[in-house]
């Protein structure tokens, strides 16, 4: 059985946002690049996520804020080692549909659920 690790299915190539970008903007690049969410990047190192769900649950008033108003600061990470099956087990149980892949502090890629059927329907 071939043993995956993150690095074998982590997007490289990941938009991110900035913490002092708007809200407004987050959710622009969100709609047009048709993504749920966007890790926040600042000098490679990853600070947080902010969803659309964040963003639907702030509602309207929240447009003109900054994006480190209102992401997420604890976020589940991994390395580029980490076990395919560990990191579909964090999915599982956290419920988290993106995980950020970090070497040191610096994001290096991210898993998505589609990343991962994507990577397995290769390997069928």
């Amino acid at each position: 059985m071939i043993k995956l690790k993150a690095k074998d299915v982590m997007l490289k190539e990941v938009v991110t946002i900035k913490p002092t970008d708007i809200v407004a903007f987050a959710k622009l690049v969100m709609t047009r690049q048709g993504i749920g969410g966007l890790p926040v990047v600042e000098e490679d190192e990853l600070k947080g996520i902010i969803t659309h769900r964040d963003i639907i649950l702030v509602g309207n008033d929240a447009m003109n804020l900054r994006v480190e108003e209102i992401m997420a600061r604890k976020i589940m990470t991994v390395e580029e080692d980490t076990p395919l099956k560990e990191v579909m087990k964090l999915m599982v149980e956290t419920g988290y549909q993106r995980i950020p892949v970090v070497r040191g502090k610096k994001m290096v890629g991210l898993i998505t659920q589609s990343s991962i059927i994507s990577s397995l329907t290769d390997l069928i």
